[in-house]
């Protein structure tokens, strides 16, 4: 299997542009949600993953931790998750989406995404 980059993997999904920045990568259907990030080198500062209809997540084959920050079904933050190690499970009842970003970069996304 040759290494893919990022770039490659998430290529053809929406982005969307948000303030500070910041760009989301949007995963709608089943076939792009589950392109994810394993065993990828980390997004680069100021991306993120959106995985929409999605309350829990796994971090098997992650070469990198991550920061999640989930979204209620009105598009509000409802739970940050900081540093999230490789192979570990997260689970938010609460959240209908999760946004994936390497580790550091919760917070800024969390900011910007509360109630858009």
């Amino acid at each position: 299997m040759t290494d893919e980059t990022w770039g490659e993997r998430l290529a053809g999904l929406e982005e969307v542009t948000l303030d500070g920045g910041l760009t989301l990568i949007v995963a709608r259907s089943f076939r792009e949600r589950r392109r994810g990030l394993a065993k990828m080198t980390p997004l680069p500062a100021g991306y993120g993953l959106r995985i929409l209809k999605c309350n829990s997540i796994h971090t098997v084959g992650m070469r990198f931790a991550l920061d999640l920050v989930w979204l209620g079904r009105n598009g509000r933050v409802v739970r940050v998750d900081h540093g999230v190690a490789p192979w570990r499970m997260k689970l938010c009842v609460r959240a209908r989406s999760v946004v994936e970003t390497t580790a550091g970069e919760g917070d800024a996304f969390a900011t910007v995404l509360d109630g858009l």
